[in-house]
């Protein structure tokens, strides 16, 4: 499976990096494909770096401004023009998503591809990995649209929420 992850580009804490490694190395021990920012900075270039340790091939999106940021190891580096461009190469690619922590980056890429599967552009499984709670804010918000009526789709055909890497693993295959 090719499973586009959205995710921080920054160093993080180990409360944040440690479920994340534990992911990649999910992904990489289960044959899968990471489709990704093609960063090797921050908590991006960590899970490139569990991949690969893992088994797993690298697909790379970046922009082209960001090009000396490159993970030198990937299997395939792709160079867009501009994030709108990046983030449709990014949604093509993959087979599933996977948001895990990051800042205003990351909730713009899942704001869009919730977008999408709201129109039908794509039915694509999209999982949060809650570390530490971090998404509890976002998916209070995204439970009270549901509530009052505006969503056109019930909020677990959008999107569904994972406490464990496993546990995204598990909603991945459901």
């Amino acid at each position: 499976m090719n499973i586009c992850v959205f995710c921080s580009a920054y160093s993080l804490d180990a409360r944040y990096t440690a479920p994340a490694a534990e992911f990649a190395r999910l992904l990489g021990e289960g044959g899968h494909t990471l489709v990704w920012g093609g960063s090797d900075a921050g908590l991006m270039g960590l899970l490139a770096d569990e991949v690969k340790a893992a088994g797993g091939k690298l697909v790379g999106i970046m922009v082209e401004l960001l090009k000396h940021k490159g993970y030198r190891g990937a299997d395939e580096l792709v160079m867009t023009r501009d994030l709108a461009e990046r983030k449709a190469e990014l949604a093509a690619r993959a087979d599933a998503i996977v948001v895990l922590v990051g800042g205003l980056g990351t909730l713009d890429e899942v704001t869009e591809v919730l977008e999408l599967k709201k129109h039908g552009l794509h039915d694509k499984p999209v999982v949060v990995l809650d570390t530490e709670g971090f998404y509890t804010g976002l998916r209070t918000q995204l439970e009270r649209m549901d509530a009052e009526g505006f969503l056109p789709r019930a909020l677990g055909e959008l999107i569904t929420f994972a406490e464990t890497p496993e546990q995204v693993f598990e909603q991945l295959k459901a």
